[in-house]
């Protein structure tokens, strides 16, 4: 039933796109896949057997997030729980949502996604907007869920197109700056040194992931006191 409903709404935001205009070549590379419908199905198999509480902190996005195994130890005493899906774009993070985000009406919604937008060549304001499009269909749903928006990282595997990430995590960072209900968090402090040059070190050798707990480490010091913050002023 589920892999029909996604494929129905697949089939119906292709359609919407094809009726307004032939796609553009960067129209096609924002556009939401099917690709991941098995890790959807397998998180949706899981929620069925243990579903997490209602009102917690939902980390969602990509492989950066995806690959924090220590998510729940590193937050603790947070009530915190992951469905990154590694790979996603903006796009097929939007098209997963009422998967993945709005059973368990979580209290924060904390956002990595992007990254691999701009090694697509995704532009970077559809990336941006993307974002946009997550927070005004969370609010439409859930009006009191804040969500936080962590920034794209400046992986040495992506030096040529630096400026595109600082592009994209600029446009967000003003949006979050108008919004109350939006956070933004830079991490890159977290993997770079007093130099400025990249910890190379932190990095497996595709210089996009993390190879032990150092990195997380890094952004659970950066991340955790904000969440901290915003549970306890959601709280009262």
């Amino acid at each position: 039933m589920m892999r029909r409903n996604i494929v129905m709404l697949y089939f119906l935001l292709l359609c919407s796109a094809q009726w307004s205009v032939v796609l553009s070549q960067d129209t096609a590379r924002s556009a939401p896949t099917l690709r991941f419908l098995d890790q959807i199905e397998a998180y949706v198999r899981q929620d069925s057997a243990a579903p997490p509480a209602k009102g917690t902190i939902l980390f969602i996005g990509s492989s950066i997030f995806r690959q924090w195994t220590h998510l729940q130890e590193h937050m603790a005493p947070l009530p915190v729980y992951n469905r990154a899906f590694g790979g996603s774009r903006t796009a097929e993070i939007l098209l997963h949502m009422d998967d993945l985000v709005f059973p368990y009406a979580p209290r924060i919604i904390v956002y990595y996604c992007g990254s691999n937008d701009v090694n697509a060549n995704v532009p970077t304001a559809d990336i941006a907007n993307n974002f946009t499009l997550f927070v005004e269909k969370v609010h439409s749903r859930l009006p009191g869920t804040k969500v936080v928006y962590v920034s794209i990282n400046r992986a040495p595997q992506k030096i040529v197109k630096w400026t595109v990430v600082d592009s994209v995590n600029a446009l967000v960072r003003d949006v979050c700056e108008r919004s109350p209900a939006l956070t933004y968090i830079d991490v890159n402090p977290a993997l770079f040194d007093s130099t400025g040059a990249p910890r190379i070190a932190l990095y497996k050798d595709d210089k996009l992931h993390f190879k032990t707990d150092e990195a997380y480490l890094g952004f659970t010091a950066i991340i955790k006191p904000i969440l901290t913050k915003l549970w306890n002023a959601a709280a009262q």
